[in-house]
């Protein structure tokens, strides 16, 4: 059926340009080309999707059917070739995204999934973890294509300070692991590169598991319980310890990656003494960063 008029096209009494129309929440299976350990667990990947492009102020409406569109398009392919990963996923939809909206100038696309990998518990038993993957690209029409890709990791944390006070308190050698107060601690690492580059998620996730007190499990036996708390216990972190020390892993593992690539690091603990949560976050390009660094361990020898 031909309809006689188009009312995103109609001109609008309006003098403002957004930056982002779309659609959000769009959910979708996505087949991944995985390898390893972990490829069985992760061929398909139930994505949860936000789609946008810009819309210039002469323009009263965007075309939003056809960011589903272009969407359906890229999962279809995926499952006749699946795709290499979430963050080239999310480039070429911002390609097709320029090509199906004229008017826009750019797009962006938003891409989050679970994702399971197998582990072990401090006494060897087998177990399954969840983490989240997070991916989006960014187009500017005629300036190319950032991506980002990042995971966000759950682990534990023990506070240094309470440790310390309740050292003193029950005036105790530094022998054993004194208690003190512990935090679920949800830390996302992010980083954002040319489109030519790529990333391994299982290697982001290596680093920030790294970083906390102790990484949690799904299943925990009594003595794998009394082992993450003493191993935890033994190793306390501030908030700020656990962005400090990804991002010290991320300048010592990924030397071969180019200045320019940005990298994002949050640490949220949810405090079980408080009513409140604490929180850190450092966005930095790893130019910036690597400089840090050098100075920092030339100071240390």
């Amino acid at each position: 059926m031909a309809l006689k008029c188009d009312v995103q096209y109609r001109k609008g009494d309006t003098w403002s340009k957004l930056t982002k129309v779309g659609v959000t929440g769009v959910r979708k299976p996505v087949a991944v080309k995985r390898y390893g350990a972990n490829s069985a667990l992760n061929g398909a990947l139930n994505c949860s999707i936000d789609i946008f492009v810009d819309l210039p102020a002469e323009q009263k409406g965007s075309h939003l059917s056809r960011n589903v569109e272009v969407l359906n398009e890229v999962v279809e392919e995926s499952l006749k070739v699946p795709v290499t990963g979430l963050e080239n996923m999310a480039s070429d939809i911002c390609k097709k995204l320029l090509a199906h909206h004229e008017y826009a100038k750019t797009a962006h696309v938003d891409i989050s999934a679970e994702y399971f990998r197998e582990s072990r518990t401090p006494f060897g038993r087998g177990t399954l973890e969840i983490y989240k993957l997070l991916a989006s690209g960014s187009a500017v029409r005629g300036k190319g294509i950032r991506k980002t890709i990042g995971v966000e990791v759950i682990g534990m944390t023990a506070c240094p300070c309470a440790q310390q006070t309740v050292t003193e308190m029950i005036s105790c050698g530094n022998e054993n692991p004194v208690m003190s107060h512990n935090q679920r601690n949800v830390c996302t690492a992010l980083f954002t590169m040319n489109d030519d580059i790529d990333i391994e998620a299982d290697e982001i996730i290596d680093l920030v598991q790294g970083a906390f007190s102790s990484p949690t499990y799904e299943l925990l036996k009594r003595d794998d319980e009394g082992q993450v708390v003493i191993n935890a216990h033994k190793n306390p972190r501030f908030v700020e310890d656990v962005v400090r020390n990804v991002l010290e892993f991320v300048v010592e593992r990924f030397k071969e990656l180019p200045d320019d690539v940005l990298i994002t690091v949050k640490s949220e603990s949810e405090e079980s003494i408080h009513k409140h949560n604490a929180f850190a976050e450092r966005t930095t390009t790893l130019e910036e960063l690597r400089a840090e660094y050098n100075k920092g361990t030339s100071r240390r020898r």
